[in-house]
């Protein structure tokens, strides 16, 4: 009996090696995907920071002489302006708030105004603001809006008679900045600056008239914005 369970389990042992030899070989194993490079990305420029600059441009606007029985209507005024900027921003996911401010000197100002007992000339010398910003920022691409307080002065001649006063008035405006490098800005921007009117006791004579000054502003600025 022994001898017959040995012959059997030899005879099943060669047959399933028979069997498995005719069985086709196993699948290769899938090739793995490619590593994929994913180059590391530059961390968004960072807008916050305080800084300092220059500007120029150029102004055009209008204004007018009215009172004393006289009104000239509005008349042109236009020069050039070049000064320096001081601000900071703060950034906040992609909103950016701050405040600047600036000096320019100025030669804004009628070259033909109207002529009673004399030409009337209006000029503003020096022009300031005081500003808000805020803007949407892309980036190194910065939109921005702007408004606060314009001063300056507003002279008015005529008969050989200068009258000069200081005023505080408005502006508003936008513009846009990029940077250009790491603590590197460019900005272009527009403003409106209202000074509202001065006294001028320069007419025919010498009773007191409401001299006007109204201006636009397109100036190109460079900041450097210390930190990073």
């Amino acid at each position: 009996m022994k001898r017959v369970l040995i012959a059997g389990a030899l005879a099943l042992a060669a047959g399933s090696q028979a069997f498995a030899a005719d069985l086709p070989p196993p699948l290769a194993p899938p090739p793995r995907a490619p590593a994929t490079y994913v180059p590391a990305m530059a961390p968004a420029y960072n807008w916050s920071g305080f800084y300092l600059g220059i500007n120029g441009g150029y102004g055009f606007g209008n204004s007018s002489w009215t009172g004393a029985g006289l009104s000239t209507g509005t008349f042109n005024t236009s020069g050039f302006l070049v000064g320096g900027t001081a601000g900071a921003n703060y950034q906040i996911g992609q909103f950016v708030i701050g405040a600047e401010t600036d000096i320019d000197w100025t030669d804004v100002k009628s070259s033909n105004g109207p002529v009673i007992c004399g030409l009337c000339v209006t000029s503003n010398t020096w022009l300031g603001t005081a500003r808000a910003r805020a803007g949407f920022a892309l980036d190194r691409v910065l939109f921005y809006g702007t408004g606060g307080a314009a001063y300056g002065n507003i002279d008015a001649s005529a008969n050989g008679v200068l009258t000069s006063t200081t005023k505080v008035g408005w502006t508003a405006g936008a513009g846009i900045e990029g940077a250009f490098a790491d603590n590197w800005t460019a900005k272009i921007e527009y403003l409106y600056a209202d000074l509202g009117s001065a006294s001028c006791g320069a007419t025919c004579g010498g009773a007191p008239v409401n001299v006007t000054l109204k201006e636009n502003l397109i100036r190109l600025g460079v900041n450097y914005k210390f930190g990073y």
